[in-house]
């Protein structure tokens, strides 16, 4: 299911938890890419909280919002740069984008292999992309108080599987969110204690999030197997456990 536009504006706009959210994400996001001059950077579900660090040095930059979920302009006070636009039919040049970010977008689709398609049609042979999900073996896939409590979660192994499917290579992985998505104080005060902590580790189970750089594999790769990802893309957890309790 899709978030409302509204409510994902003000969860990372109004919300503390939200800005915190917002903050963890974007630094993963600058480790991987700390440059983008010249570039065009397109963004499609609600990515307009990863895509304000690029809008200077970019060429181009491009919010998509799919009409399920609706549309706001973005960014304030300067030339609107978001998009109205159909799940897995984009107002995009096929081989265009350089650098493509997916946020609220995979998780909630309803046709997520079509989706996946239309980001390998936009994508350039020498581009790259990132797709920000929910992790299924975290806290925060479990609590629907924020964003990320909403749609189909995936493990690593999962997201792999049906990038590699439609020809998007897993290139880096990172993930993100190690603090409990809670609104105590405490949690709140030392989440930059356990972003740092959890990135240090490396420990990809224990984020809320997953961040998964992929590259363009051209020619295409035949589509054997593609029933089976269409059919089961959440059938198994990969040997994960199913996360604990909820975080008071």
């Amino acid at each position: 299911m899709h978030f409302d536009v509204v409510d994902l504006d003000a969860f990372y706009g109004k919300t503390r938890l939200g800005r915190i959210a917002r903050g963890a994400i974007r630094a993963r996001m600058r480790e991987l890419w700390p440059d983008t001059r010249g570039l065009n950077v397109l963004g499609f579900g609600f990515a307009v909280p990863l895509l304000g660090p690029y809008l200077d040095a970019a060429h181009r930059v491009t919010a998509l919002m799919p009409g399920r979920q609706g549309v706001r302009r973005w960014p304030a006070g300067q030339p609107n740069v978001s998009v109205l636009c159909e799940e897995t039919l984009w107002p995009v040049e096929t081989d265009s984008v350089d650098r493509l970010i997916v946020l609220h977008g995979l998780e909630a689709s309803e046709h997520p292999i079509a989706l996946l398609d239309e980001c390998y049609r936009v994508l350039a042979p020498e581009g790259r992309g990132i797709l920000v999900v929910p992790n299924r073996a975290g806290l925060w896939s479990s609590r629907d108080a924020t964003p990320f409590g909403f749609g189909r979660p995936y493990t690593l192994g999962q997201l792999e599987g049906m990038l590699s499917v439609i020809g998007l290579v897993p290139k880096r992985h990172l993930a993100a969110l190690y603090q409990p998505p809670s609104e105590k104080r405490f949690w709140l005060r030392t989440g930059p204690f356990w972003e740092r902590l959890g990135a240090r580790v490396a420990n990809r189970f224990a984020g809320g999030v997953l961040l998964v750089e992929v590259t363009k594999q051209v020619p295409a790769p035949p589509r054997a197997g593609l029933a089976e990802a269409i059919k089961r893309p959440l059938g198994v957890l990969d040997g994960i456990a199913v996360p604990g309790p909820k975080p008071v």
